[in-house]
């Protein structure tokens, strides 16, 4: 996945301005995103303050790793039954 010019912070900030009464249409063209970009960022960051995002972040690199390690426990479980499960 393609990482983000913005970071989580900056995402909040500018929703936050957008919540001040900035023009979407402005606030898009000094960024350099589309409209589109900014409903997506309403639909993950909305209502969140910059502390919350930075919380959601931790959070979600730290489901990442858990299911990468369960990912490997899986494999190596099912290399120990193949080769168990084997007559010699």
């Amino acid at each position: 996945m393609r990482k983000s010019r913005f970071t989580e912070e900056q995402i909040v900030g500018t929703l936050q301005e957008l919540e001040a009464g900035a023009k979407i249409g402005e606030v898009c063209r000094r960024l350099g995103v589309s409209e589109m970009t900014i409903s997506r960022w309403r639909r993950k960051y909305g209502g969140l303050q910059v502390n919350d995002a930075r919380r959601l972040k931790a959070l979600e690199d730290e489901n990442r790793q858990l299911k990468r390690l369960v990912a490997d426990q899986a494999l190596n479980l099912q290399v120990v039954k193949d080769l168990l499960g084997k007559k010699w």
